[in-house]
Parts: structure tokens; C-alpha cells; sequence
């Protein structure tokens, strides 16, 4: 904006409007005072003021505008139709102005004067504003520089604290700074320290530093003071600032103490797993001459008890039949040896279960229809009615889930209560989990079978007893059986990676509940 100072309004007018023509935006004072109170208010890059004023002339205004800031810039042109001589142009000069210009005034020249003005104040403008940007710009990397050599004091107070070796690298891949541990293991703070030969990171380095990727490797660096290569950890982290790698901090942790000792561990457990291998051999071994025993003393066993039981019915036929109390004392025997018999042969299946078998998917339904056929003189004895669900094919080893069913159902038409036909239903449905209380799931990969019964059950407070071999919760002379039974279908559902337990009440029934893989891995 131009200011036009003169204390008559005709002169303001024309060079106004000249002005305005030429896009000029002007302002006007028709006093030295007015002048100076819109000049404390308003920058004006022109002021174009008249010498001859009252009260107060043009040098005196320009002599007081020298002081404002706001005019620090501004360019005064003086104009004088009366102080034409040397001495005033002089003072014109001298007081600030940066032309005077006489009266009759060329007035396209004052307009070229004002334009070239106007134009070194706009350029000034740009200079001063472009000035102030940088001054910030300047202030402002300063501040990130002090900030930043905070940060790195920190940064080098932390790493020197470390007890390990510590550096840092710079994003052009030299060494910046290492800390006192650093010396060790290298005379030059930046050189790297000298690693064992098969221990070669150059390569894996190269390429992880192309990408800015974190960087971790074991190496063996070489003690200065002992020439020992002593196993390191090397960790090289990438430092970020607006996704750019800055610098990259790492760190040399020994852990030779560890390496030795696990090198050490490895050698006790290559020797240990060959002593197992050679202990493994020999149980084996073992298991197969116990078998070979257990078959020859089963058979050794049962062949006397055969005879005895033969020659007790013989005597008891041919010379006791009016002897009532011979022929008691005879029965009692009888049912001793059939015991025993019974008690040998589970005794040989429980040793049976450590022989390995195969598995094979398994029809459980057609299993169960051909074990009832096993049980049909009791079943018709008894009354007992047997109901069985629709089972999925599973992977099993017939030969031992057959065992498993055998024992459950044995026991469900054994232990009845008094003048009560046994009832027995055989249910299974799919689960996703291997969990007793797993939820039903079409499409498990496990089946919970229950075997539910309605006679005497038990109290819950002998469950763990129920599974271990030999274990009773009834007199022989109230229900016949060697204790083995429950130990053997146990023995045979772990073979099968399975689950089993059992809930009851006594008078209430009982409910053995199975869980089984559909398949097995």
C-alpha cells in the first residue's frame, strides 16, 4: 500500500487516481500527524510525502517514521514545488528518503519510480519472509540436533553401563561408538573384533543390512588377552525415524559358559540315550523271556489243577456219593481249583497286554452282537436285557477292546441286585475333545462310549481302587472273580490313547464311561 501525504487535498487527488489506475492501492494524510498515527497502525511499502507542511514538514516526518518498526522497510519519496535548492534535496537524503523529486513532477516518471519501488519491496518482502523460513528451519535442526546428541548421551551412558559389548553403526554401515567391554576384544574402535574362521557373518550381514532387517548370529570372537575364541551371541537391531534406518545398535553377549555346558549336556544325553537304547534292548529281551515263562508256567500250572479237578469228580463219583460231608469238603476243593484256573488265566492275559498289536478299523456293533453270543446262558438266565447303540467304525485292536466289553458287560450281569433282572444299555455318541465331559460334535475326532447298568454299583470314594489290579470291593463268597478284570480293560483303553472312569452309588447302578480317538495316529 502507498501512502500520500500533503496537506492540500488537490495535490492528494490526481496523484490518487493516477495511482488507482495503475492497480495501486492508496492511502491518504493530509498532515504530518495523521501520517504518523496511520504509519503506527498500517506498513506501507511507499510513502510519497510533500516537504512544505505546516506544524510539522515532510523531514520531520520522515526523521520521526526512521523510528517505527513497521516503516523499517519503507521507502519515502519527498515531493517540493518551494525547497528546490541543494541543501533541502540533501536533507531529503539524509532524513531517509530514497528520492527527491521537484515540482512540476513528470508524473509517468514518478509512476515508473513508484513501480520500480513498489517492485524491490515486493522482492524484499520475498526475501525477508524466505529469510524467516530458513532462520526457523535453521532453529528447528538445531533443536533436533541438540535433541538428537541428548538422545546418543543417553544412548552411549546406557550402552557403556551394559555388561556386554555394545556399538553402534551408522546408516552407512560404519562404527560409531563402542563401549569399554568393546576393547577385549579389539584394539581399534573401529575395527571389528576377529571372529573364528568358520564363523565368516559377512554375507548374512551384507544382506540383512540391505533390507534393515534385524540381524542374529552365534559366532566365536578371539580374547585379546587369552587368544581363546569364546562364544558370542551377536544381535544388530535397526533404529527407525519416519521408516528410515537411522543407525543400528547391537551387542556381543558370551555365552560360552552356556555353549559349554549344553555341549556338555548333548554328550550325557548321546550317553544316556545309548545306555537306554542298550537298557531298552535288554527289557525286551527280558519281556520276551517272561512271556515265554508266564506261558510255560501257565501251562505247567493248569495241567495239575486239570488233573486234580479230574480226579476230585472221579473220587467223588465212585467212592463218596453217600458221604455227604466228604462230598462237601470235595465241592469246596473243586471251586478252589476252578479259581485258580480262572485266576492263572487272567493272570496270563495281564502279562499278554505288553505284546504289541495293530491297529485296524473296527465294527464295534458287530464286535458287541458276537461277545453277547458269549454271554447268552447268562442272559437267558438271568432275564437281562441288553439295549446298544449305533457306533461309528474305530480304529482299534479287536483282539483287546473285545477284553475291554467282555470285563464291563461280565461285571454288569454279575453284580445284581437280588430278584432284579439286570438292565443294560451301551451307548456312544462323537466329541471333539479327548475330555470324559467333552461336547458332543457330529464331526469329532473322538466317541464316548457308557456302559450304564442298574445293579449293585459302588461307593464313588473306591474309584481308584476299582482300575488297580488284584482290588475288591466284594467277598469272593458274595461275588465270584480274581480282581483283574477292571485292571485289564484300564491297561487295554490307555493302549488305545483313551480314557476311562466310572460313576456310581451303591444301590444306584453303575456308568463306565470311555473315550477313544476315531483314529489313531
Amino acid at each position: 500500500m502507498i501512502l500520500i501525504v500533503d496537506d492540500r487535498p488537490e495535490n492528494i487527488l490526481p496523484l490518487k487516481k493516477l495511482l488507482e489506475l495503475h492497480r495501486f492501492s492508496v492511502d491518504t494524510a493530509e498532515s504530518g500527524e495523521e501520517a504518523l498515527r496511520k504509519v503506527l497502525n498500517t506498513t506501507y511499502s511507499i510513502i510519497i510525502l510533500d516537504v512544505q507542511m505546516p506544524d510539522m514538514d515532510g523531514f520531520e516526518v520522515a526523521n520521526a517514521i526512521a523510528g517505527f518498526s513497521k516503516a523499517k522497510y519503507t521507502s519515502i519519496i519527498f515531493l517540493s514545488a518551494v525547497n528546490t535548492e541543494k541543501k533541502f534535496i540533501t536533507k531529503g537524503y539524509t532524513s531517509g528518503g530514497i528520492d527527491y523529486l521537484t515540482k512540476p513532477v513528470d508524473l509517468d516518471i514518478l509512476v515508473l519510480k513508484i513501480k520500480t519501488l513498489q517492485k524491490l519491496y515486493e522482492q524484499q518482502q520475498e526475501l525477508r519472509n524466505t529469510q524467516e523460513s530458513l532462520r526457523k528451519e535453521v532453529e528447528v535442526r538445531t533443536q533436533a540436533q541438540e535433541a538428537l546428541t541428548q538422545q546418543m548421551q543417553a544412548l552411549e551412558g546406557v550402552l557403556s553401563s551394559l555388561p556386554q559389548m555394545a556399538f553402534t553403526v551408522t546408516s552407512d554401515g560404519q562404527l560409531e561408538y563402542v563401549n569399554e567391554h568393546w576393547y577385549r576384544y579389539s584394539s581399534d574402535p573401529k575395527k571389528l573384533p576377529e571372529c573364528h574362521p568358520d564363523d565368516d557373518i559377512c554375507d548374512e550381514w551384507d544382506v540383512a543390512f540391505s533390507q534393515g532387517m534385524e540381524f542374529t548370529r552365534e559366532l566365536r570372537l578371539k580374547d585379546l588377552t587369552t587368544g581363546e575364541f569364546r562364544y558370542h551371541l551377536l544381535r544388530i537391531v535397526p533404529i527407525r525415524q519416519q521408516d528410515v534406518v537411522v543407525r543400528w545398535i547391537g551387542t556381543f553377549t558370551d555365552i560360552h559358559p552356556q555353549k559349554q555346558a549344553a555341549e556338555l549336556l548333548e554328550q550325557q544325553v548321546e550317553l544316556r540315550t545309548s545306555e537306554l537304547l542298550l537298557k531298552n534292548t535288554e527289557l525286551e529281551q527280558t519281556n520276551h523271556e517272561l512271556q515265554q515263562f508266564s506261558w510255560v508256567v501257565s501251562h505247567d500250572l493248569k495241567e495239575p489243577l486239570r488233573k486234580i479237578q479230574l480226579l476230585n469228580d472221579t473220587i467223588k463219583e465212585k467212592f463218596l456219593k453217600e458221604n455227604e460231608e466228604a462230598v462237601g469238603y470235595l465241592d469246596r476243593s473243586i471251586r478252589a481249583s476252578a479259581r485258580m484256573a480262572t485266576l492263572i488265566s487272567d493272570l496270563l492275559t495281564y502279562s499278554r497286554l505288553s505284546n504289541p498289536e495293530t491297529y485296524q478299523p473296527t465294527n464295534l456293533n458287530t464286535l458287541l452282537d458276537e461277545l453277547l453270543l458269549d454271554f447268552d446262558e447268562t442272559i437267558s438266565r438271568t432275564g437281562a436285557k441288553i439295549s446298544i447303540d449305533t457306533f461309528p467304525t474305530i480304529e482299534t485292536m479287536p483282539g483287546r477292546i473285545r477284553q475291554v466289553f467282555q470285563n464291563l458287560i461280565s461285571n454288569a450281569l454279575k453284580f445284581v441286585k437280588p430278584d432284579v433282572a439286570p438292565i443294560i444299555h451301551i451307548k456312544a455318541e462323537r466329541i471333539a475333545t479327548l475330555a470324559i465331559d467333552g461336547e458332543p460334535d457330529t464331526n469329532g475326532s473322538y466317541c464316548r462310549i457308557v456302559v450304564q447298568d442298574n445293579g449293585i454299583g459302588f461307593d464313588e470314594k473306591f474309584l481308584d481302587r476299582i482300575f488297580v489290579i488284584f482290588q475288591r470291593l466284594h467277598t469272593r463268597s458274595s461275588f465270584e472273580g480274581t480282581g483283574i478284570g477292571l485292571a485289564i480293560a484300564k491297561k487295554n483303553i490307555e493302549k488305545h490313547h483313551g480314557l476311562i472312569t466310572a460313576q456310581s452309588r451303591e444301590g444306584e447302578g453303575a456308568r463306565f464311561s470311555i473315550v477313544l480317538p476315531i483314529k489313531q495316529v
